[in-house]
């Protein structure tokens, strides 16, 4: 199972990576608990995360309007976490571009 999907790159993201240098955001499998992740961001980017801030989204209902009627449909659901890393450490996610 992976546990890390992907990282975040949002504005508001990075508002929160700018003010706190050592924290950063990753789009994480629903199932995965604090641990599990804990333990996969170590891995994948050799660092020592201190804390794991973990939210659950659910998926918005969203409609538009076309030529043959109104389309709804839902967004998918997802699970956020928010990663604190050790005093000065930081992760390069452009590195593996």
């Amino acid at each position: 199972m992976a546990t890390i999907i992907k990282p975040i790159f949002t504005e508001k993201q990075t508002e929160i990576t700018d003010k706190f240098e050592n924290r950063y955001g990753f789009i994480v499998s629903p199932r995965a608990n604090k641990v599990e992740i804990k333990n996969a961001i170590e891995e994948l980017y050799s660092v020592d995360v201190v804390r794991v801030n973990t939210m659950k989204y659910n998926g918005k209902m969203k409609s538009r309007y076309t030529k043959a009627g109104v389309v709804q449909g839902r967004t998918p659901a997802f699970k956020k976490a928010i990663v604190t890393l050790k005093e000065g450490e930081t992760i390069d996610l452009f590195s593996n571009i």
